[in-house]
């Protein structure tokens, strides 16, 4: 029988692969035959992601997933990016098999941005921050980056595009060279710049406004009115006149 922490974690890579779209519903009971086991152990393994809060449960609609704001997606680079260059700051040249490690995820990196899977790419993108901690010593802050990199990765569903992921991955292969070089305080920079610079690799426009399409639906009926008459006023003048009757002519006798 699957536990809690399985489907915990199965979900987590769904939603890193971009397998499941910001705001999906979470049904106990599709969740629990499709893992043949009780709903007793859905329900425990959606807890555990929402203690971490990733998922979301309401009387009405039941648990669904978070659907993140720019704001909450501000907050998680600015947590990953406190962590990651902390990590680097204070941390010792790698090994030989760390930096193998890292190497091998390159690749794997390389292959993916050239493929046509996003949800392969999307994941192990994500996933190259997650096995950083690791190299580096922090298995309990390798944890905390992958909550962190899922909640990111939702933001990203529907504005990343192929060319910014191939810049992320560049920057990748960058902070990784100067590991391979025992620069740390050049890792952390590189690291810094590359967290720094998310919305412009997602494509958000700065200040935009989150409440444009309900500020437009909403808009006051007098402007939709104007509009309407405008529009009839053009269509009234647009109607051709019926000519007049021109005059008979007498014919002469």
């Amino acid at each position: 029988m699957t536990s809690a922490l399985q489907i915990s974690d199965r979900l987590l890579d769904a939603i890193l692969a971009k397998k499941l779209e910001p705001g999906s519903r979470l049904g106990e009971q599709q969740l629990a035959e499709l893992f043949d086991c009780s709903r007793t152990i859905v329900r425990e393994a959606l807890v555990r992601l929402e203690t971490r809060g990733l998922v979301s449960v309401s009387a009405r609609r039941g648990w669904y997933l978070l659907e993140p704001t720019e704001r909450q997606a501000r907050e998680a680079f600015e947590a990953r990016l406190v962590i990651e260059t902390g990590l680097l700051r204070g941390a010792r040249p790698l090994g030989a098999a760390e930096l193998r490690l890292l190497r091998d995820h390159l690749r794997r990196q390389s292959k993916a941005i050239k493929g046509t899977d996003v949800g392969l790419r999307s994941f192990i993108l994500g996933d190259f921050h997650v096995c950083l901690a690791r190299c580096l010593g922090n298995e309990l802050l390798a944890q905390t980056l992958r909550d962190l990199t899922v909640r990111t990765a939702l933001i990203a569903t529907h504005h990343q595009t192929q060319s910014e992921a191939r810049r992320s991955f560049e920057e990748h292969v960058g902070i990784v060279a100067a590991l391979e070089a025992e620069d740390m305080p050049l890792a952390e920079r590189r690291m810094g710049v590359h967290l720094r610079t998310w919305k412009e690799k997602l494509r958000l426009a700065s200040g935009s406004d989150p409440l444009a399409t309900l500020r437009q639906a909403l808009s006051p009926i007098a402007t939709v009115e104007q509009s309407l008459h405008t529009r009839s006023s053009k269509e009234t003048r647009s109607i051709r006149r019926p000519a007049r009757p021109r005059p008979v002519s007498q014919e002469k006798s």
